[in-house]
C-alpha cells in the first residue's frame, strides 16, 4: 500500500457549505468521509469571498452571516470525524478495484473511496480584474476583490465598482462604517435584488453614498501602494477624480473546472449533468451536488445543494453496504450516531 494512501467510504471534493452538509448526511448513514479542497480553510466562497455578508435564504435563519453558517455546518459535521485535506487540489480521478475510485492530489495524497461526491461549486475561482494600468501595485493594500472584515473599512473613502449583487450589497453593508462611498457603474440600471436597489437609491440621497453613473473605471492615483483617488470616465470619455482610500471592484469571478474537465464526465457549459433523483453523474459511483451540478429545473441555491447532498448520500449507501438493507429513521428518533 502506498504510504500516502487513505481509504474511506466517500471522498468529497469541495469543503463549501454543500460539501460540509454532505459529510453530515453521509455520517448519518454511517459512512466515513474525507474532504479535499484547494482553499486553506473550509467554507468555500462563503469563507473566502464574503464571510461577513448576510445570507437570507437559509431555512430557519432569517439572516445568518456566511462565516457563521460555515461554522454551524462544521459543527454539525464534527461528530462524524471527517478528515480534511486542505490547500490541495484533486488532479486525477481514475477507476480503482472492485468498482471503487482512486483520487490523487497535487500534494501526492492518494485516496481510495467507494464513491466520490463533487461539491466544487463551479471549480477554481478568481476575481475578474479591471484592465487598469498599475493596479497590481495596489492589490492587497488599497485594492481588494473581496471583503473579509468589514471593520477594516471603517472611516475609509471607498469606491465600489460594479452593478451586480456584490457591489450593491457591499455598498449597503459598508455605508454605516465608511466616511464616503462612491458606487461606479457604466449603466443607470443595476443587476441586483429589487429591494436592495431601492435601499441603495434611498441611501444615495444622503451624504454617505454617491452613485457615479454612467461611468467606468479609467485610472488609479496613489503612491507606495496606497490610493489617493480613482479616475472614472463617462461614455463620452470625460473624466473626473474620486477621492479614495480603497477600491473594491466587483466584476464577478472567473470560473475554471480545472482537472474536473478531463475526468470524462458529462459536461454542460462548465457544469456536470446529473440524475435529479440521485445526483449521480454519467460515471457510476461519482456524484455532483451544489452549483456544479446541472439538471432540468436546477436552482442555484444553497438549500438545493443541501437536498442534493441528502439524495446523493442515500444513493451511495448501497455502494458502501451492498448486503445491508437500510432501515431509515428520522433524526428526531435516531439522534446523531457515533462516528
Amino acid at each position: 500500500m502506498a504510504p500516502n494512501l487513505q481509504t474511506t467510504d466517500v471522498a468529497i471534493i469541495g469543503a463549501g457549505p454543500v460539501g460540509l452538509f454532505a459529510v453530515f448526511e453521509c455520517g448519518m448513514l454511517k459512512m466515513r468521509c474525507q474532504v479535499i479542497d484547494s482553499l486553506a480553510v473550509v467554507g468555500g466562497q462563503c469563507a473566502a469571498l464574503y464571510p461577513e455578508k448576510p445570507i437570507y435564504d437559509i431555512p430557519g435563519y432569517p439572516e445568518v452571516m456566511a462565516q457563521d453558517l460555515v461554522d454551524r455546518l462544521s459543527e454539525q459535521a464534527a461528530p462524524f470525524a471527517p478528515a480534511y485535506h486542505l490547500g490541495q487540489q484533486v488532479t486525477a480521478l481514475r477507476p480503482g478495484e472492485n468498482g471503487r475510485w482512486h483520487l490523487t492530489t497535487d500534494k501526492g495524497l492518494e485516496i481510495d473511496a467507494a464513491a466520490v461526491i463533487i461539491a466544487a461549486g463551479c471549480g477554481a475561482f478568481g476575481p475578474n480584474r479591471p484592465p487598469l494600468a498599475g493596479i497590481e501595485d495596489y492589490e492587497g493594500t488599497s485594492v481588494h476583490y473581496l471583503v473579509q472584515r468589514r471593520e477594516d473599512f471603517r472611516g475609509k473613502r471607498i469606491v465600489i465598482a460594479g452593478g451586480g449583487d456584490s457591489a450593491v450589497d457591499w455598498a449597503l453593508s459598508l455605508a454605516d462604517l465608511a466616511e464616503k462611498i462612491h458606487v461606479v457603474h457604466r449603466r443607470a440600471k443595476f443587476r441586483a435584488a429589487p429591494e436592495s436597489i431601492d435601499r441603495l437609491q434611498r441611501l444615495a440621497e444622503s451624504d454617505k453614498l454617491d452613485l457615479v453613473i454612467p461611468y467606468q473605471l479609467a485610472g488609479l492615483t496613489g503612491e507606495g501602494g496606497q490610493l489617493s483617488s480613482v479616475e472614472v470616465a463617462d461614455l463620452e470619455g470625460k473624466t473626473k477624480s474620486l477621492p479614495a482610500d480603497v477600491l473594491l471592484p466587483f466584476f464577478g469571478l472567473s470560473m475554471n473546472l480545472g482537472p474536473i474537465a478531463d475526468w470524462g464526465l458529462n459536461l454542460d457549459h462548465q457544469h456536470i449533468t446529473v440524475a435529479p433523483a440521485t445526483s449521480e453523474t454519467s460515471a457510476k459511483g461519482i456524484f455532483a451536488i451544489g452549483d456544479i451540478a446541472h439538471y432540468p429545473g436546477k436552482l442555484k441555491l444553497i438549500l438545493s445543494g443541501f437536498s442534493e447532498a441528502a439524495m446523493a448520500a442515500h444513493a451511495i449507501r448501497p455502494l458502501v453496504y451492498p448486503d445491508e438493507a437500510l432501515h431509515w429513521e428520522y433524526s428526531t428518533t435516531k439522534g446523531v450516531p457515533a462516528a
